[in-house]
């Protein structure tokens, strides 16, 4: 039975599974060692001290292991700490990573399977057989499934690159056909690859972080590399469109200023990037209002990004409620 950390209480004691975010020795006062270890779970991060028995424990797990805690939640210095008696190493396939970090609310496989049928959708045939390699790919489709969008503006969870692209997929079929000119082929293809470098660029399998390669290269590049070792699989690819589908990626953040080698300048390039902003900014938002707005209050705490405050207002069916209930009030007299 897995105990998060939001629930430990002084005194608790504790047998549940965490991750090892630090760890590091320290001298006590009468010289003898003790280890010093920072826990965490999807809820929040504790404190851990291991007295006795410290050169055996600490051969057993290193930083970033899964570990399987035995202690008592203390009391020290007006912040709860565990006090460990011991601890076992457990490998990934005895942890659900939900348990260990946020993650999407929706169904990852239902998501992926209504993204495949989506991509059916274009008739493209060499756009098509593009997708269908990606499909094909199992160790791509491991990671595409679980990386998260961002690191923390926007669908930052496990899944989050998943529901972000599906998203933006969805919002390009309800849109394009508003406009005349639009190649939805090209456009429904660049929305569902736009991003692919973040299972790259991102960490997300102990802590969810910027890779090497992400801090070095970036997802626009890393995604470009991987669209191309595709297209070499096709030798029949046409090279405009090949070019094409390259400037998605390139541009899709719209401005030099926001990370864009290139901006957009096809119609289809100048849609998706707008869409795609349009979906990370609403998510992005929804997710700060979730997260900041103090109970009982109706404003949010200040968004450094977008440089303001968000005002929820009460839900409309309550403000008829409202209005219904004060309508029916005699009205005071004199």
């Amino acid at each position: 039975m897995k105990t998060y950390m939001n629930d430990i209480k002084e005194n608790d004691s504790v047998e549940s599974l965490f991750l090892v975010k630090e760890k590091s020795s320290g001298i006590t006062k009468t010289g003898n060692t003790y280890l010093k270890l920072k826990l965490v779970d999807r809820s929040g991060e504790i404190e851990g001290r291991i007295w006795t028995s410290v050169e055996n424990l600490a051969e057993s797990f290193q930083k970033d292991d899964f570990v399987q805690v035995t202690g008592k939640a203390v009391s020290f210095q007006e912040h709860l700490q565990l006090n460990i008696t011991h601890i076992d190493r457990k490998g990934e396939d005895e942890i659900l990573f939900s348990d260990f970090f946020p993650m999407t609310e929706k169904n990852i496989d239902e998501m992926f399977q209504t993204l495949v049928e989506v991509s059916r959708q274009i008739k493209n045939p060499h756009l098509s057989q593009l997708l269908q390699l990606f499909w094909e790919d199992e160790s791509f489709v491991k990671l595409f499934k679980i990386a998260p969008a961002s690191k923390w503006l926007h669908h930052n969870y496990l899944g989050g690159l998943l529901e972000h692209t599906l998203s933006l997929a969805h919002l390009v079929l309800k849109n394009a056909s508003h406009y005349s000119g639009l190649n939805l082929d090209l456009l429904l293809t660049g929305s569902i690859l736009h991003d692919i470098g973040k299972v790259d660029e991102l960490s997300y399998h102990r802590s969810l972080d910027y890779s090497d390669e992400g801090r070095l290269l970036g997802h626009i590049l890393l995604g470009i590399e991987r669209v191309e070792d595709k297209i070499r699989q096709l030798p029949d690819f046409p090279k405009d469109l090949s070019m094409l589908l390259r400037h998605f990626l390139l541009s899709h953040h719209g401005q030099y200023m926001w990370g864009s080698p290139k901006r957009p300048m096809t119609l289809e390039a100048v849609m998706l990037h707008f869409l795609d902003d349009m979906d990370a900014k609403i998510t992005g938002v929804q997710q700060f209002i979730k997260r900041e707005v103090p109970e009982g209050s109706r404003w949010s705490a200040y968004h450094r990004i977008f440089e303001q405050n968000f005002y929820v207002p009460p839900l409309l069916g309550q403000m008829e409620l409202s209005d219904k209930i004060g309508e029916n009030e005699p009205e005071e007299e004199g």
